[in-house]
């Protein structure tokens, strides 16, 4: 079983079916497949082998879901590029990564081009509407010139993609993912209902990251449409919604908070959207509650994971988060192991903890990836016995669900009592003014560490500092409340796939300092 699977199977089953909607271009399943096996055939044409990897430094587009499944056609290693990164970090990834083709679109032509010549042995490919940049190969005028090859037909074990991680605790390592884990990970969203064979899907997450990945490849799967549109917007997924009955999409929770908050939202139809999931970090209840209300007759669905775990790990679904679930709090967990996944919560000895007890989670199954890209001493600090060891500090209950508490790394110890920023940020993010925050440990002569809040309003709203602190006393532990509150009139800083940098916002109270805890 390999990515092409689904192309292959949709062939069959669905040639005539409306494969992909960018813009006004719509294309079959079967002229899908055409153009796969002729770009593919370009590929080999320019000297890529089984194993070359073709990097992708792009905005979402029809294109970018052809050359997913393109490349791993003609045997080839997919690498998608963080379009969010700055020059010098994609051309760092590049060289570690040492790809022989970098497609480009014309977001990213010029800067593409730069890097291309700076590395020397990068071929630069154009694919969008524009025109073709002089000395660029045009990815139409390759696939027009190709003939269409058979696919190449990778094995389970074989490398299928290179996704680097988003750089949240350190510099990026490049996850190394084979056929067999993408597959592992579409059956089992597939098993959990997610993305069936009616699916109109809109890629509004970037496509670049594999949390969109998990929704894209299970697309290819079970053969049904994708809409793209270029980047997240709020009225641009509702008009697309609209426009063309959109029933599935995945978010980030920052997404579906600029989304629900939006002035417009009750301007636009949005009552084909039968669920949205969403990853990447937790959902406040307060947001979730708000996201519910703006959108009754869509279910709310949270998956978790990692890249490393291609990616996801346990899911929770929305009877979970309503009624009896609700009730019984699961609302406020990751959910349960999905299926062909076993997940297990342990000590500093690496030791399994009872039921309801702190620890880090661990994963084991088909997912877990193959490696980081020559680093195999970073990849044996992390697999363990086929454990992938998460960083995420978390306690599972005595029914199996998950509740991931903080990254470790990000609590904080104030006092000599322990801190987690989840949890806090839940009741912060319940103040009627706070529209998004995040919580961080940050230097204290009296407390060691303490609670510092950094929020940014709701339009039109004012964050009083003193009244915020004393509406989380009313609701959490005194030791666990901000102290300080840093109120942001600008956005938080986001990673590529949407999660606040917390390193960022910790830097200027930790510069000069040896240490990042006190």
């Amino acid at each position: 079983m390999n990515v092409t699977h689904g192309l292959r199977r949709a062939l069959q089953v669905n040639a005539g079916g409306v494969a992909m909607i960018c813009g006004d271009r719509q294309r079959t399943w079967a002229e899908v497949g055409e153009r796969v096996a002729r770009f593919a055939g370009a590929l080999r044409s320019l000297g890529v082998g089984a194993g070359d990897r073709v990097a992708v430094l792009m905005l979402n587009q029809d294109r970018y879901l052809e050359l997913y499944l393109a490349v791993a056609w003609a045997g080839a290693v997919i690498v998608p590029v963080n379009i969010r990164w700055s020059p010098a970090e994609i051309e760092d990834s590049l060289r570690d990564c040492r790809p022989s083709v970098l497609v480009v679109d014309d977001a990213f032509a010029e800067p593409g081009m730069v890097i291309a010549r700076r590395i020397g042995t990068l071929r630069p490919i154009h694919a969008d509407d524009g025109a073709t940049p002089e000395g660029v190969a045009s990815y139409e005028e390759l696939l027009a010139a190709a003939a269409p090859v058979p696919d190449a037909m990778r094995g389970t074990h074989d490398l299928a993609g290179i996704f680097y991680t988003g750089g949240t605790t350190g510099r990026s390592k490049g996850v190394m993912l084979s056929h067999g884990n993408l597959m592992a990970d579409e059956f089992n969203v597939l098993a959990e209902g997610l993305f069936p064979l009616d699916s109109i899907y809109l890629h509004a997450a970037p496509m670049f990251h594999l949390a969109n990945g998990a929704a894209m490849y299970s697309l290819m799967l079970s053969g049904g449409t994708n809409v793209v549109i270029r980047a997240f917007n709020p009225e641009g997924v509702m008009q697309a919604i609209e426009r063309h009955r959109v029933n599935e999409i995945l978010l980030v929770p920052t997404m579906i908070q600029m989304l629900v908050d939006h002035p417009a939202i009750g301007a636009y139809d949005l009552s084909s959207l039968r669920r949205i999931v969403f990853g990447a970090s937790p959902m406040s209840e307060a947001l979730l509650d708000r996201a519910v209300a703006a959108l009754p007759r869509t279910q709310f669905v949270q998956a978790y994971g990692m890249t490393e775990l291609s990616p996801i790990a346990t899911v929770l679904h929305h009877r979970e988060q309503v009624g009896e679930g609700r009730k019984l709090g699961r609302h406020r967990s990751g959910g349960r192991a999905t299926f062909g996944v076993q997940v297990r919560i342990v000590d500093a000895n690496d030791t399994p903890v009872p039921p309801g007890t702190v620890g880090e989670i661990c994963v084991s199954g088909d997912v877990v990836m193959m490696g980081y890209w020559e680093r195999p001493e970073e990849t044996a600090r992390a697999v363990i016995d086929g454990w992938m060891h998460t960083g995420d500090g978390g306690a599972m209950d005595a029914d199996g669900f998950v509740y991931v508490v903080d990254r470790i790394k990000d609590m904080i110890v104030t006092g000599g009592e322990n801190v987690y920023s989840a949890e806090v940020e839940n009741v912060v993010a319940q103040f009627p003014a706070v529209a998004q925050c995040a919580v961080i440990g940050i230097p204290s002569e009296r407390w060691g560490e303490e609670v510092h809040a950094v929020v940014m309003p709701r339009p039109g709203a004012t964050v009083d500092a003193e009244a915020l602190i004393a509406f989380c006393h009313q609701r959490i532990a005194g030791y666990k409340c901000p102290r300080s509150v840093d109120v942001r009139e600008t956005p938080m800083p986001m990673s590529g796939a949407g999660k606040i940098l917390k390193r960022e916002l910790r830097l200027p109270f930790w510069q000069g300092k040896e240490r990042r805890v006190n």
